[in-house]
């Protein structure tokens, strides 16, 4: 049975605005399916960690951009507090940092069957291609991920899709499946030359990930914030703060951070719900930086030498630098008179 006997076929396709859910989008939509896309926002994409750090231009993300190409409707859900029980215990684990990828899928795909069954949606897409990634999306990890999450025979991978088994879009003649194709592996080639083929020109790079929970440095960093401050800390701003500057952890064990360029400081600025002190050089230009929690005196002391060796007066033999109990501007500061810390100590406390 062709799809245009069941009117109004539907489906909602999982789009991190990538190369590959763009292309199993438009794929879905060449067969006059009516797709929602559905952006889920884990608050560990690399779309938040660029907002911060300045790498995004205008006021739509690489999602919104990647939606507004296709036509498509786009829904966007925040799901940061559902999803980080996901990345603390992981069932399955974690892949070669802190990244839960089989769980993940899992996770999303749930929140997409919940979605396609709220709003009478007929099944679920996603742009997974087979072998392409080693820890969620080989053959049987597939299997897993879709009897896990409940979409059996409802899960639909358009790119992989002849070499998989059929699926109930296909089957019932929803989906022509001679019209999908059998991409497997790493490279991405034939996503490229597909999108040349449709004359998409504007995409995100692709094999750039789309969660910074696979970062060597931030799963360096989430480990160490587990270990001494615990989970308990772990709200949106603690995420993001992980994801930018550099970070130090003094002997007393309290956590530095500081900014590297001028929206990172604006951030650390900002972050005004969190407790601890701000810290900024006085005199010369230098990065904002933030020690976490109620430190001593002797940790805001060398924090403020390691915020220091950052400025452009870190050859002076002194320098003042402002610490204030608040974020505000108006909160009176005390003044101190450090020396500036060299690379080589300020390096062997670096997280």
């Amino acid at each position: 049975m062709d799809n245009k006997h069941k009117p109004s076929v539907r489906a909602v396709g999982l789009f991190s605005g990538g190369l590959d859910s763009v292309l199993a989008t438009k794929l879905m939509q060449d067969q006059g399916i009516h797709v929602q896309a559905l952006h889920l926002r884990t608050g560990f994409s690399y779309v938040e960690r660029n907002r911060v750090a300045g790498r995004i231009s205008g006021e739509m993300s690489d999602v919104e951009r990647a939606a507004a190409q296709l036509g498509v409707d786009l829904e966007i859900l925040d799901i940061f507090n559902e999803y980080m029980p996901i990345v603390l215990d992981p069932l399955f684990g974690y892949g070669s940092g802190m990244n839960p990828c089989v769980d993940c899928r899992i996770f999303l795909l749930r929140m997409a069957k919940s979605w396609m069954e709220e709003h009478g949606y007929d099944f679920v897409f996603t742009g997974e291609v087979l072998g392409q990634r080693p820890k969620s999306q080989m053959r049987p990890t597939l299997r897993t991920v879709e009897r896990e999450s409940g979409l059996e025979g409802l899960l639909l991978r358009p790119l992989s899709a002849r070499l998989l088994a059929p699926t109930i879009p296909e089957l019932n003649g929803w989906v022509n499946r001679d019209r999908l194709y059998g991409m497997s592996g790493r490279g991405r080639k034939a996503q490229m030359a597909l999108a040349g083929e449709f004359g998409i020109e504007q995409y995100a790079q692709p094999a750039g990930g789309c969660c910074y929970l696979i970062d060597q440095t931030y799963a360096r960093r989430l480990r160490d914030t587990l270990a001494h401050e615990g989970r308990d800390l772990l709200d949106r701003t603690h995420v993001l703060l992980l994801a930018i500057g550099r970070h130090f952890r003094l002997p007393s064990g309290a956590k530095l951070v500081v900014g590297r360029h001028e929206r990172e400081n604006d951030f650390v600025d900002g972050c005004c719900e969190v407790e601890g002190v701000w810290l900024r050089t006085l005199g010369h230009p230098g990065p904002s930086a933030l020690l976490l929690g109620v430190p001593d005196a002797a940790s805001i002391l060398l924090a403020a030498q390691i915020t220091a060796g950052y400025s452009d007066g870190k050859l002076e033999s002194e320098l003042k630098v402002e610490a204030r109990g608040q974020c505000e501007d108006s909160v009176e500061a005390d003044v101190l008179l450090v020396t500036p810390l060299g690379p080589e100590a300020t390096q062997a406390l670096m997280v």
